[in-house]
């Protein structure tokens, strides 16, 4: 597989290097979100969970992951979470190659929507999203919140 070239991971795979870069590339998040990201919860168990259940997309260098994305399908979207680019690896489109992925996903199981959340404290991934062609939404709130804590950002899948 080419360097770069996004694949879906599914057992046996390297969950703890997935489990690294996402704790690693959200670490900036804490303190500055409240409550904590669902990121603390996460284990190679989970990640392998959501391999099965769902789908986990990577991008390799070297063999190790610099790039992943979590898809979910739901009823009438296709979920992006934990989407972690390695800033070794920022600015090379990495994420734009993985929500690609997802597109394309979406257009094979006929969900015509991209939808993902983030923190309303993020305003970098805000306008990251954005850039990528996702527009807020809505807002949600984690229990015991009585104001927004997070965003819903969708794009729409066009037809190929």
């Amino acid at each position: 597989m080419a360097e770069g070239t996004p694949f879906r991971a599914a057992d046996p795979y390297d969950w703890h290097a997935i489990l690294m870069l996402i704790q690693y590339e959200f670490a900036y998040m804490q303190g500055r979100i409240d409550p904590p990201s669902s990121m603390h919860g996460l284990t190679e168990a989970l990640i392998a969970e959501q391999a099965r259940l769902g789908e986990v997309w990577v991008i390799e260098d070297n063999n190790r992951p610099v790039a992943c994305a979590f898809l979910t399908a739901k009823p009438s979207a296709m979920y992006i979470g934990k989407l972690a680019v390695a800033a070794s690896h920022r600015g090379r489109g990495l994420a734009r190659k993985l929500v690609a992925v997802a597109e394309t996903r979406a257009r094979e199981l006929a969900l015509p929507v991209l939808m993902l959340q983030t923190r309303v404290e993020l305003t970098e991934n805000h306008a990251t999203f954005n850039a990528l062609g996702f527009a807020i939404t809505g807002t949600t709130s984690h229990e015991g919140f009585d104001r927004p804590t997070s965003i819903t950002m969708e794009r729409e899948v066009p037809a190929q």
